[in-house]
């Protein structure tokens, strides 16, 4: 059996999955804590697997698709998920500084 190849765009839009995005911001810019950004990236990779697998299991293009034959790129979007939090935290905490 071979592995599957997937071309990087694939990868790419894993990590720029519009609702992980979304979430992680939202939930980076609310923590009051910076270890709270962790949580902030679990929730958001959570929220965003279920969203884009209803999504795609009601038949609506979706950017980032989950199904059951394709690819699902976990360690991708946690990252992901992570590096979006850290920004919208970071962003917060840079606009808080100039007020």
């Amino acid at each position: 059996m071979t592995v599957p190849f997937y071309p990087w765009t694939v990868w790419i839009w894993a990590a720029f999955d519009p609702a992980l995005i979304v979430v992680a911001v939202y939930l980076g810019w609310t923590a009051s804590q910076f270890g709270k950004v962790f949580i902030a990236a679990i929730a958001a990779l959570g929220f965003s697997v279920l969203f884009s697998w209803a999504v795609s299991a009601a038949g609506i293009p979706w950017p980032a698709p989950i199904t059951h034959d394709g690819p699902t790129f976990f360690p991708v979007r946690a990252v992901a998920a992570l590096l979006w939090a850290i920004f919208g935290y970071g962003a917060r905490r840079a606009i808080a500084r100039r007020a």
